[in-house]
């Protein structure tokens, strides 16, 4: 019981931390480095999209291996390991979420429209979303076709 208390506890800070720095970075990240970075906020929003996958494969590779009860130190050096891959994935994840714009339209104020922020991102680039998701999806395809043949060569290797 204590320790499902405890991971909700941390869930629950790591929510909070994530809208805070969703609020404060958004500007900054929409505002000026998008629109500096090639390709302007639709490279960007590419460029982000295709991190995202690989940064959920190295969160998820390293757990993979972890075996706590046959070998506890080794599952936390997996552990360890798997820390890049979560920065990775939750700086990405931060990212994309910084153009949500709020729910009720009555609340999309002055402020929203603001350079930077997540009404201005949707009036300046329209198609964000749909460059993000395929770029996203392209790349998550190209990851697993590669993992599959990867492991089917493994596979045959094994047996031959």
């Amino acid at each position: 019981m204590g320790g499902g208390c405890l991971i909700l506890l941390a869930a629950l800070a790591a929510v909070t931390a994530f809208g805070l720095t969703a609020q404060s970075w958004g500007e900054e990240l929409w505002g000026r480095a998008a629109p500096a970075s090639p390709g302007g906020g639709y490279g960007f929003a590419a460029a982000v999209g295709a991190v995202l996958p690989f940064g959920f494969a190295a969160l998820v590779a390293p757990l993979s291996r972890m075996r706590w009860k046959e070998r506890p130190l080794r599952s936390l050096g997996w552990a360890l390991a798997s820390l890049p891959g979560l920065a990775a994935f939750s700086f990405c994840a931060l990212v994309v979420f910084t153009t949500t714009r709020p729910k009720r339209h009555r609340d999309w104020n002055s402020a929203c429209y603001s350079r930077g922020n997540p009404c201005w991102v949707h009036v300046e680039y329209p198609w964000i979303w749909a460059v993000g998701l395929l770029s996203t999806v392209l790349v998550a395809a190209a990851l697993i076709t590669v993992l599959a043949k990867r492991s089917d060569v493994a596979e045959s290797g094994a047996a031959g």
